[in-house]
């Protein structure tokens, strides 16, 4: 080809070559920018479903499950989702006359501080309970605030409560919860270890409240959790997003203020759960 190019004329050649430069240092078209916007599900088994230490579906199994919408703004990522699970607390305390769904909904904002293993979330999270309230039961609706610093896998948050109704304690307002755990992952293994402490503060007196005892009195108590979790995709590609684990949890609540069914629903219980992110 090229002898033929040649003898065809000089000028051609000429031509010819540096249209072949070009095309051998053509710059490769930009890629195109991560989206801001994203998305995220879950969806998981429990063998009962632990509240802050309190089981809230009397001892048996939960199905629960949430989605998450995230938008970077660069250095902070702004965030809106839902979650739910199914319950029984309220009903089996006597606050509704039938109670079986517990549908949170929060928003707030997250990050890290600058390029360090500092990070920040804080947020608003609306409990919602549908049913029907029994006489001289209580909505179980509640509203908290919160607020989370955390380093690599350790977290402090403290959630404050803005109604005047926590959990059906009337009379509550300025309750709040703090929060201290610990995610530490051992070594390559896909075991995580779970340590949980918290602590939750009740204000105020409920009117209904026997011999007008405070809430704090009632209600007021401390929970820890040790658990493991385990990333399954170490034993198959086909678990890829898959969490098993189980995990131990007390509390020193007072049989007075949470004996639900006959039963203190604040009792050490273990848990096994698995859980797959979508």
């Amino acid at each position: 080809m090229l002898k033929r190019m040649l003898a065809t004329a000089g000028i051609a050649a000429v031509v010819a070559i540096p249209a072949i430069a070009i095309a051998d240092t053509a710059p490769a078209a930009p890629a195109a920018p991560a989206s801001p916007h994203s998305f995220a599900g879950n969806i998981g088994w429990f063998s009962q479903y632990i509240f802050r230490g309190l089981t809230q579906t009397n001892e048996k199994p939960a199905v629960q499950g949430g989605f998450d919408y995230a938008y970077n703004f660069g250095s902070v990522t702004g965030y809106l989702g839902t979650w739910g699970s199914n319950i029984s607390w309220l009903a089996d305390g006597g606050q509704y006359m039938s109670s079986s769904l517990e549908n949170d909904w929060y928003g707030g904002f997250r990050g890290n501080f600058g390029a360090t293993d500092f990070s920040y979330d804080a947020g608003f999270l609306y409990y919602f309970y549908p049913g029907t309230t029994a006489p001289g039961g209580e909505k179980g609706d509640t509203q908290e605030i919160y607020g989370l610093l955390g380093w690599k896998w350790l977290t402090g948050k403290l959630s404050y409560s803005i109604g005047n109704k926590i959990f059906a304690v009337r009379n509550s307002s300025g309750t709040y919860y703090l929060d201290i755990s610990a995610n530490y992952p051992l070594g390559d293994s896909g075991f995580t270890a779970n340590l949980h402490y918290g602590d939750q503060k009740y204000t105020g007196t409920d009117s209904r409240n026997t011999g007008g005892a405070s809430n704090d009195s009632l209600f007021s108590y401390s929970d820890w959790k040790i658990g493991f979790s385990y990333d399954a995709s170490k034993m198959s590609s086909v678990l890829a997003n898959v969490t098993v684990g189980a995990f131990y949890s007390d509390t020193n609540a007072k049989a007075a203020g949470y004996t639900l069914a006959g039963k203190n629903i604040g009792k050490s219980e273990t848990t096994f759960f698995l859980q797959k992110t979508l």
